[in-house]
């Protein structure tokens, strides 16, 4: 695997790699376990029906910023225009995203640098949806309810109205549009990882928990908890609401139906083992010096990277795989009972 910087984000690009023993290091493990990956962490959650000439639109502007994904990105326009960038509507919004004129002066980028801002340009108009809804997300941050959703009305009914409610309007073509995109957004793809759909589902949940403090013993089946003290390091969780490493994927796939147990070492005994070249988002990536000294676990989200709640003074956020040196295992939760190592 090589690691590079491209635009000051370490970008993870996987090798040939022939195999991998005892004492492997965490890069050629990476390299042995991902076939081919992408660039993105969030790249990979694609999982809507998308016209193949916007797909790579989509999937670029889909990581504008943490608030907005493909599969969000995806869904909105789906709603909006059913993709095509001759859409009008009554109401006077254009193109692919439905703009109305003074929303595109204020918010449209020449997003495929031709020197023109299109609105019915999809290089300009998709890129433009994201960056909208990057603004909107922060003008609309401190409302109360589900950022997601809020951010989502706000498109639709102005940020100023969702303020003046505090949460989704009781509009009714809001709340369906609202309800209609996060519908979308969350559809599975029907990989079969961890019980059919199941781990679809599980890194939804944990993707909604990004930027949650990390919080040492935190984390339940019901969400972020109050944690314990301490950690290796002499901190505590009693006084952080959040996650540590495996109450993050305790809840990710409680929500998904599977039942895991507390400590990284147990969810490894509790999953079935991935072999090389089999490696699919969902599964539980396993660090320690062997398998018996397990001490960390992340998820798994494609192209080398795992969403990792990763230590005392973090937040859950997205790591490459090999972000520890000691990474030994990649296992798949069943709803099978524990066995032994």
């Amino acid at each position: 695997m090589i690691q590079t910087q491209e635009g000051g984000k370490k970008v993870l690009r996987t090798s040939t790699a022939v195999g991998i023993g005892a004492g492997a290091t965490a890069a050629v493990l990476v390299a042995a376990l991902v076939q081919a990956g992408s660039d993105d962490p969030v790249k990979a959650m694609l999982s809507l029906s998308v016209p193949a000439k916007y797909k790579t639109l989509v999937e670029k502007a889909g990581s504008t910023c943490p608030e907005v994904t493909p599969n969000l990105l995806a869904a909105l326009i789906t709603q909006e225009s059913g993709f095509n960038p001759t859409a009008q509507s009554p109401a006077g919004a254009s193109g692919i995203a439905q703009f109305v004129p003074a929303t595109w002066a204020s918010h449209g980028i020449d997003g495929n640098n031709d020197g023109k801002k299109n609105v019915q340009d999809p290089e300009d108009a998709i890129p433009s949806a994201a960056r909208y809804l990057c603004d909107i997300a922060k003008d609309v941050k401190d409302v109360p309810g589900d950022k997601q959703k809020n951010m989502l009305a706000a498109y639709n009914a102005g940020s100023g109205t969702v303020r003046k409610y505090g949460g989704v309007p009781p509009y009714k073509e809001t709340r369906n549009y609202v309800k209609s995109i996060t519908a979308m957004t969350n559809t599975p793809t029907g990989q079969k990882a961890a019980n059919g759909s199941q781990a679809t589902v599980a890194l939804n949940a944990a993707r909604k928990m990004l930027g949650k403090p990390y919080s040492w013993g935190g984390g339940t089946a019901a969400g972020p908890s109050t944690g314990i003290c301490c950690s290796p390091s002499g901190k505590s969780g009693a006084s952080v609401l959040g996650f540590d490493c495996s109450g993050l994927t305790l809840y990710a796939y409680a929500k998904a139906g599977i039942r895991l147990p507390r400590t990284a070492a147990q969810q490894y005994t509790s999953s079935e083992p991935v072999k090389p070249g089999h490696l699919k988002p969902g599964d539980l990536v396993f660090y320690g010096a062997t398998t018996a000294t397990i001490h960390h676990v992340g998820i798994y989200v494609g192209g080398g990277w795992i969403l990792n709640a990763p230590r005392p003074g973090a937040k859950v956020r997205y790591d490459p795989m090999d972000v520890m040196s000691d990474l030994i295992a990649v296992a798949r939760p069943t709803t099978h009972p524990s066995k032994e190592t």
